[in-house]
């Protein structure tokens, strides 16, 4: 299959496709007309990455986790790689910081606008 086929399937762009390529986080087949040309097994990469990089994590990291990863699972499965589980806990551990910010901001934004509601006494 081409590029936007792929595309369509994963709900990833055309223009991340070939980012991920550049990246070397995926390597495609080409035809002899020089077209890429996509396998079944790269829709499976190509929607772990997609859900690995939604959960926060940076695609360097993602390119790291890529020869641990099960593909035959919808959610990426890891296996027998030790540096997963590091890169993972530190990932984990950036996702927590966000959290704490985005939970100082939300604080602050409803207490802002409780503060220009009017008393209902």
């Amino acid at each position: 299959m081409r590029i936007g086929e792929l595309s369509k399937i994963t709900g990833v762009s055309q223009r991340m496709l070939r980012f991920y390529e550049t990246e070397k986080l995926i390597t495609p087949a080409r035809s002899k007309a020089g077209y890429r040309e996509y396998s079944k097994e790269d829709i499976k990469l190509i929607k772990n990455i997609k859900i690995l990089n939604e959960s926060g994590i940076k695609l360097k990291t993602i390119k790291e986790l890529l020869p641990c990863i099960e593909s035959e699972h919808s959610i990426p499965r890891f296996y027998g790689c030790p540096a997963v589980k590091a890169s993972l806990q530190s990932e984990l551990e950036k996702l927590d910081e966000k959290i704490v910010q985005l939970t100082q901001s939300r604080n602050a934004l409803a207490q802002y606008v409780g503060d220009l509601l009017p008393d209902r006494d």
